[in-house]
């Protein structure tokens, strides 16, 4: 009797470890071997990366197959973002694959596609098919490689989320090893005084410290004593490295020792896509938008919460003693290499300033507004992370129908948005929607912002402070300029190139015959194409193509061919 409970009981363990095996191991969505050119959860402008993203050999149109059986739930086309992306339910283990920047999908999955980008004449779509649609088997070809949308070159960008809250969960955890024996890079250190309340070397602001290395690779100290009172945050800048690969990738664990006391630790392996731009609470924001540099904040501020963290009084250090003061920073990757670094802090009794008079200070936890003869800001509660004094100045500049607004003197994150409203100098244009705002940037170029015409200025929502706007106007329509239309028969296509000069192309349309034709662009060329469709025209008949084009700011204009075909 007891060898047969035994018996059982390896049975037993035997099928739960089967099973497990099978609802957590999938298949490569690549058929080339597998390499990364980014990890989940990295630190990208506005957001955390919320994939994997696998090399294609620096070429497009490699076989991208299904990771499980499964049926195709959604299907994205979008001349941006993700620019081609399938998106496939597998009911079996509770996840949904997304695979994205495709150059093309498979036979069956495309034509249904097509049918209804006819159905609802237009290029972009988002599809939800239904389970008994689209069905597919594990390792099934599904799509082709590709560069579309937001991509920066050749790649698929893979991406394992829970099926049921749809949040996006660390790939890596769920597929075959990749070999890695790289500890991460270190390759900075930071240190902040907390307002009013620490000091750093005679200073309230941050100091921030790039750390070289020596001969074979290992981080030196930091070159530079750090005297510190009362309380003060640390941050890290570092990246991690895999075998063979020149790319970076994110950190996943991140732990600071104080006196071999852990105060702050942090690990991405999933997190809900409405608190992604919390990113910018993660980071620090200022130096990104200032000069392009991750450093990864070890304390939390008010208004983020980020599931990522696990602290002793949110991160912060107090340094209340005369003493040297040993911190370490402990860097994890994925496949448990670790890099451990220490350097120290003295603990120097200084005054603590305190902060000037602020007439516009803005709590973080609560409604804010300002209000000026020509501007005023809304800045409604969940927006900001921290409590901050802002600032505003204002210039004339005769080129623009307002003044430029300095909304605030240095940068500031939003989680989600702003409302602005400008008002205009002089209000002389009879088509009111051709005005504008504009961002002016630190070199003088403009970037356009858009804004909606209302009692007598522009409204519009921004999604961080820090910037110079003002109001002016796009009066010029889209031009159209068609790509050798001699050629057009022969080669069974049409290609147009459509630009404008400032607000964008807000939308377009090609017809033939009176009918609409499906033309394809990506966000990346001004390039626009359609593909003779045999099926939808009739040989031996003149055919009169039209193609329209209008701006973000209504500007429209036309463009009109004849050929036979």
């Amino acid at each position: 009797m007891k060898l047969l409970k035994l018996l059982l009981l390896l049975l037993i363990i035997h099928l739960s470890s089967t099973l497990t095996s099978y609802t957590q191991t999938y298949r490569y969505p690549v058929t080339v071997p597998p390499a990364l050119s980014g990890g989940f959860g990295e630190l990208r402008s506005n957001h955390f990366h919320s994939g994997i993203d696998f090399k294609t050999q620096q070429v497009v149109n490699k076989p991208i197959v299904s990771i499980e059986d499964g049926y195709v739930s959604r299907i994205s086309v979008a001349p941006g973002g993700y620019g081609l992306a399938l998106y496939v339910t597998h009911p079996s283990t509770g996840h949904t694959s997304v695979y994205a920047h495709l150059n093309s999908f498979s036979k069956k999955i495309a034509n249904w596609v097509k049918e209804k980008q006819y159905e609802q004449e237009r290029f972009n779509v988002n599809l939800y098919p239904g389970e008994g649609t689209l069905t597919v088997k594990r390792g099934e070809q599904i799509a082709l490689s590709g560069n579309t949308g937001s991509s920066g070159g050749p790649h698929l960008h893979f991406e394992i989320r829970d099926t049921r809250s749809e949040h996006p969960l660390d790939a890596l955890e769920f597929l075959s090893p990749i070999s890695d024996t790289q500890k991460p890079d270190l390759r900075g250190i930071a240190f902040y005084p907390k307002s009013e309340k620490g000091i750093l070397n005679s200073s309230n602001n941050p100091i921030r410290i790039n750390i070289s290395k020596d001969a074979n690779g290992n981080p030196l100290t930091l070159g530079r004593t750090i005297n510190a009172w009362g309380r003060i945050g640390v941050g890290v800048k570092a990246y991690d490295r895999m075998n063979g690969q020149n790319n970076i990738y994110g950190v996943k664990h991140i732990r600071l020792f104080v006196d071999n006391n852990q105060v702050f630790s942090s690990t991405i392996n999933r997190f809900s896509f409405d608190k992604t731009r919390m990113l910018n609470s993660f980071i620090d924001f200022e130096d990104w938008k200032l000069r392009r540099s991750f450093y990864m904040k070890s304390f939390i501020e008010p208004g983020n919460s980020l599931p990522f963290y696990k602290t002793v009084n949110n991160g912060y250090i107090d340094i209340n003693e005369e003493r040297e003061y040993n911190l370490r920073y402990e860097l994890e990757d994925h496949y448990g290499n670790t890099l451990n670094y220490n350097f120290k802090i003295n603990g120097v009794k200084q005054s603590i300033p305190s902060q000037p008079e602020c007439d516009n200070f803005m709590i973080w936890n609560l409604n804010n507004s300002f209000i000026d003869m020509g501007v005023t800001l809304l800045i409604p509660s969940g927006n900001l992370y921290s409590s901050f004094c802002f600032k505003y100045d204002k210039t004339h500049n005769s080129k623009y129908f307002s003044d430029i607004h300095h909304i605030n003197d240095n940068p500031i994150p939003l989680h989600n948005s702003a409302n602005i409203w400008i008002k205009l100098n002089t209000d002389t244009l009879q088509n009111r929607n051709n005005y504008g705002v504009v961002r002016i940037n630190n070199n003088g170029t403009e970037s356009w912002v858009g804004g909606e015409y209302k009692q007598g200025g522009l409204s519009l929502s921004i999604r961080e402070l820090g910037d110079k706007y003002a109001v002016t106007a796009d009066k010029a329509a889209p031009t159209i300029t068609p790509l050798s239309p001699e050629n057009w028969v022969s080669q069974k296509r049409i290609r147009v190139r459509l630009t404008d000069n400032l607000s964008g192309i807000s939308s377009f349309r090609g017809e033939i015959n009176g009918s609409f034709v499906l033309f394809t662009h990506d966000s990346k060329s001004t390039v626009y194409t359609y593909n003779f469709d045999d099926e939808r025209l009739t040989n031996g008949e003149k055919q009169t193509f039209v193609f329209t084009a209008t701006d973000g700011a209504g500007n429209s204009s036309s463009y009109n061919y004849t050929f036979n075909y």
